[in-house]
C-alpha cells in the first residue's frame, strides 16, 4: 500500500509539473480561446458551442475505421510511452488498470459531420501517463499508434488536456471491439480523429510529424469550432 501511495504522489508531483508548463498553451488553444468560434447551441463544458459548425447530432455511433478490427486478448496488450521523455515505460493491462483511474463525460466529434454528445467514458488520463514517463523539454508533440497501423498526431497541448482519456470503458460497459476495445484515446477538443483506436504506442516528439490521414490532405490541428478540417 505504501508503495502504491508513493507512485500516485509521484505521478500527481509530475503531472502538476507538466500542467505547469504547458498551461498557458493549453487556455491559449482555440477550443478553449476562440473568441469567435463557429457553431450552435448552448455553450460546452469548455466554453465553446455545442455544436461544431458543419456537424449534426445522432443518438448512434457509427463505425468508422481503415477496415481491419484487430481483436486483442488482454492478457496480450501493451501499452508503450517513449521517444522525447525521461522514463520510457510499457504497460501492461494489470499496470494500465493500476493507474488511476478518471471518468469524464464529454462529446464525440466525428469530421465526417456527425457529433455524439455526454458520452460517459472511464480509463486512464493522458496526462497521467505523460507524468509517468516525464516528457522531456525537447518534446512538442505525440504520435499515436494502433495495433491496426493507424497513426495520428497532435500538440502536447492538446493531448494533456483533462478531458483527453485513454479509455476502457463507456456507458458502464468495456470497450467493444468495433469502437476500438480494449483501449481507445478519446480527444473532445478536436476532432475524433485525433484519437486512435486499438492505442498501443505514445510516442513524444520533438517535431511535428505527419499520421495516417493527415499525410492524406487531413488538418494537423483538426479544431472543431474552426472547421478545421483538412489542410
Amino acid at each position: 500500500m505504501e508503495e502504491e501511495n508513493n507512485k500516485l504522489d509521484r505521478i500527481i508531483e509530475a503531472r502538476m509539473k507538466l500542467k505547469a508548463r504547458f498551461e498557458s498553451k493549453m487556455e491559449a488553444s482555440p477550443s478553449v480561446s476562440d473568441e469567435k468560434p463557429l457553431g450552435k447551441g448552448p455553450i460546452n463544458r469548455h466554453g465553446m458551442p455545442q455544436t461544431p459548425i458543419g456537424q449534426t447530432l445522432t443518438e448512434k455511433w457509427p463505425v468508422l475505421d481503415l477496415g481491419y478490427h484487430p481483436k486483442i486478448e488482454l492478457q496480450n496488450w501493451r501499452l508503450k510511452i517513449d521517444g522525447e521523455v525521461e522514463n520510457p515505460v510499457i504497460l501492461n493491462w494489470e499496470e494500465f488498470m493500476n493507474m488511476p483511474q478518471t471518468e469524464d463525460i464529454s462529446d464525440f466529434h466525428c469530421v465526417t459531420t456527425w457529433s455524439k454528445l455526454d458520452m460517459p467514458w472511464k480509463g486512464v488520463s493522458f496526462a497521467d501517463l505523460a507524468a509517468l514517463a516525464m516528457p522531456k523539454a525537447t518534446a512538442t508533440h505525440v504520435m499515436c499508434y494502433g495495433y491496426d497501423t493507424y497513426t495520428t498526431n497532435l500538440s502536447i497541448e492538446e493531448a494533456l488536456k483533462s478531458d483527453v482519456l485513454l479509455a476502457h470503458t463507456v456507458y458502464d460497459a468495456p470497450l467493444e471491439l468495433e469502437h476500438g476495445g480494449p483501449v481507445r484515446m478519446v480527444t473532445p477538443q478536436l476532432y475524433a480523429w485525433k484519437g486512435s483506436k486499438w492505442i498501443k504506442r505514445i510516442e513524444f516528439l520533438n517535431t511535428n510529424k505527419k499520421g495516417f490521414w493527415e499525410e492524406r490532405g487531413y488538418s494537423n490541428t483538426a479544431y472543431p469550432w474552426r472547421n478545421d478540417r483538412y489542410s
